[in-house]
């Protein structure tokens, strides 16, 4: 019988201000974790509270004529594009 160990790469949780500066962010440390994250490098973990908080700054702010320039579609294919395991 072979045993193999199931390999898992070195993870991060990311707190809201950490997913804010990775996303509009690329030369920041938070930024670089979420392109290794992309190739597969390592693990980004976050809360869903601090989703909302990105939304919510979205939302607020990418707006044009007063409204934002996202719809809900967006932003959820947005959410379910990013590296990210969602807890």
């Amino acid at each position: 019988m072979i045993i193999m160990m199931e390999w898992r790469p070195k993870g991060y949780l990311f707190d809201t201000r950490n997913l804010v500066r990775a996303l509009f962010d690329e030369q920041t440390d938070e930024g670089k974790l979420l392109i290794s994250a992309a190739a597969g490098n390592i693990e980004i973990f976050s809360y869903s509270q601090s989703w909302n908080g990105v939304l919510w700054l979205i939302m607020n702010t990418l707006v044009e004529d007063g409204k934002p320039i996202y719809n809900g579609k967006e932003l959820g294919e947005l959410k379910n594009s990013l590296p990210i395991v969602w807890r």
